[in-house]
């Protein structure tokens, strides 16, 4: 059965962006004609009813939506989310590149369908050659995503990250982002890039819901940067902000 979902991490029963995610998932089911009964309020509702109803701190949150002739099959996972370690952001991801490409003139490529083939094959491909997470391209060869993931890259104090043009999602973290960039004048440009700016970029990192803003050192074998830069470290300090001390909305 298809259908579209969304992930999402509370924090002490609180989410970031939260109004995001629900009318992404609404203007989806629009976009491709599911049938949803449920107005934005009741969603919301629903999700900190079942918030206020956890006993953990640290959340993982998973809305679908299932098509259906009648009406959307609307199912709510919630369970204990186990964060990835400090270690982990100190060492950060490693990327490759994957040899599966998208389809960024597919009605579907922006939305979060639960239809994931390209998504679990690179990433699956990713993991198998000791990698953390896979870099898709687009069918013109330009820089998309990552298969769990939106990528940024930083080159002389410019932050870039690939236009929703070419086939990315527009991930609520990549919102959040941009919006820290702009409050922090940060130069911030989306575009179409190639698999070769990634690897001359000063510093790079990969962002999702669940793990934030992640440093992205190496893609391939090629080592990106020096590391996790200044910018990266300034970005995921106001994101942690905003995450632990997220207003409920």
């Amino acid at each position: 059965m298809s259908g579209i979902f969304e992930t999402m991490r509370a924090h002490n029963k609180k989410i970031v962006y939260l109004n995001e995610h629900i009318k992404r998932i609404t203007s989806a089911a629009k976009a491709i004609k599911i049938k949803n009964p449920h107005s934005l309020l009741r969603l919301k509702k629903m999700i900190q009813t079942a918030l206020r109803n956890t006993r953990f701190k640290d959340v993982y949150i998973k809305l679908t939506l299932l098509k259906s002739s009648i009406a959307a099959r609307l199912t709510l996972e919630v369970k204990k989310y186990q964060p990835l370690t400090a270690q982990k952001y100190r060492e950060g991801f490693s990327g490759l590149v994957s040899n599966f490409w998208k389809d960024e003139c597919n009605a579907l490529s922006g939305i979060k369908t639960t239809e994931r083939l390209l998504y679990e094959l690179s990433f699956h491909e990713a993991k198998a050659r000791g990698f953390d997470e896979a870099i898709i391209l687009n069918s013109r060869g330009l820089l998309a995503e990552g298969s769990k993931t939106n990528v940024f890259f930083v080159k002389d104090k410019v932050l870039f990250t690939p236009s929703l043009k070419c086939g990315c999602l527009n991930g609520i973290t990549r919102m959040a982002v941009s919006d820290l960039a702009k409050k922090h004048k940060i130069k911030i440009k989306e575009g179409n890039f190639t698999i070769y700016d990634l690897f001359d970029a000063d510093e790079a990192f990969v962002t999702n819901s669940l793990i934030g803003i992640m440093p992205l050192k190496k893609v391939n074998k090629i080592r990106i940067g020096r590391g996790a830069g200044s910018m990266t470290q300034l970005l995921r300090k106001k994101y942690c902000e905003l995450l632990y001390a997220a207003k409920k909305n």
